[in-house]
């Protein structure tokens, strides 16, 4: 005869206790008995990891948030994109931190997203945010990946949004991309102009000399408005609210997917406040 198991713990308690961890850094062992064992706590979080559950509950609460409207009616938005470093704390540091993770791809065993910067041992979140300031898509690389390859891939990942309840409802379209300097290669600007997205990046001190070095035929400078760049400050202030929980601003994880779900846990949370 099969023994069935126990009745599973409160999800709101367990849920609260991942949220204690999130916002004070501390260790699971150090979790207070009001939330239950540790051990119970950690594993919903393994679980809810590996199905996709935080991704899931994300983008519900995006395609349903005032600041973007029902993707039936309202599918532009203008998203501000930028990154952070966060700096691994020691307990993190044990983990292999070769075979990194493709961009746009869950991290796997192998690549743990930790990387050598000028912080040192660092993971680098990427951040795609919406004009209210609210996250859209992140992206873990490790530390010393650099910013513009990862531009297209939330922008995928942000087309891949949709709404609930209809098989033919609308995808989420980005309207305008505004970012700084580090995005401003000429490949990444075609590949926008391409998908019909208008871009607010400044250009390079280098760029514009080897533009205006072709002459006229072929020195035209991209359209750029400084008013509209003004608004990139956004995804800055996104980042800032992010690193008050502290188990985002500093990396205690030593599995990159765990620290993933923490920041995806945050995101959220900056969405039901």
């Amino acid at each position: 005869m099969v023994q069935r198991g126990g009745r599973w713990r409160d999800h709101r308690q367990v849920l609260n206790a991942i949220l204690w961890k999130l916002r004070t850094g501390a260790p699971w062992r150090d979790l207070p008995e009001r939330y239950g064992p540790w051990k119970t706590a950690h594993e919903r979080l393994r679980k809810w990891t590996a199905d996709g559950t935080w991704e899931r509950i994300l983008a519900e609460v995006i395609v349903k948030d005032d600041s973007i409207g029902s993707l039936d009616e309202a599918t532009a938005v203008v998203g501000s994109i930028d990154s952070t470093h966060v700096r691994a704390h020691q307990h993190a540091a044990g983990a292999r931190k070769k075979g990194a993770a493709r961009p746009g791809s869950k991290p796997s065993p192998s690549g743990e997203c930790l990387g050598r910067s000028r912080g040192g041992l660092t993971s680098k979140l990427h951040l795609a945010v919406d004009a209210s300031g609210l996250p859209l898509a992140v992206i873990l690389t490790p530390g010393q990946a650099g910013d513009n390859p990862q531009l297209l891939p939330l922008l995928d990942a942000l087309a891949a949004l949709r709404g609930s309840g209809h098989e033919d409802n609308r995808r989420l379209h980005v309207e305008r991309v505004i970012a700084d300097k580090a995005y401003t290669h000429a490949p990444t600007r075609k590949a926008l102009r391409r998908r019909r997205i208008k871009a607010t990046i400044p250009e390079k001190s280098d760029q514009i000399a080897r533009r205006k070095a072709k002459g006229s035929a072929d020195g035209r400078p991209p359209a750029f408005d400084s008013e509209i760049y003004r608004q990139r400050n956004v995804v800055e202030r996104c980042i800032n609210r992010l690193k008050q929980f502290r188990a985002f601003a500093t990396r205690y994880a030593k599995r990159a997917a765990y620290f993933r779900s923490e920041v995806i846990l945050a995101c959220i949370m900056l969405h039901l406040r």
